[in-house]
């Protein structure tokens, strides 16, 4: 659990610390070089939040199977599984 938190605290300061992480496709560059500096830094920045939603899930959910399956193998090697 304390490996889990560390690459999570690392993950995050990637995604947060990255000084130019590009986000855009090349549709959204052309859009966002018409509209001027900042508001692209938003459009970019917007682009990052709603890319995190879906990572979050599946990082959750990847993390709630593993649980279950270390709960489960410990249970298997413990002896205290029912008989089938």
């Amino acid at each position: 659990m304390k490996h889990f938190f560390t690459i999570l605290i690392l993950a995050a300061a990637m995604v947060f610390l990255a000084p130019g992480a590009q986000a855009q496709c090349s549709v959204c560059t052309k859009t966002a070089s018409q509209l001027g500096e900042k508001p692209a830094k938003a459009l970019n920045q917007g682009i990052l939040y709603l890319m995190a939603a879906p990572f979050c899930i599946v990082g959750v959910v990847g993390y709630r199977w593993w649980k279950s399956n270390k709960q489960y193998e410990d249970n298997e090697a413990a002896g205290k599984l029912p008989p089938q």
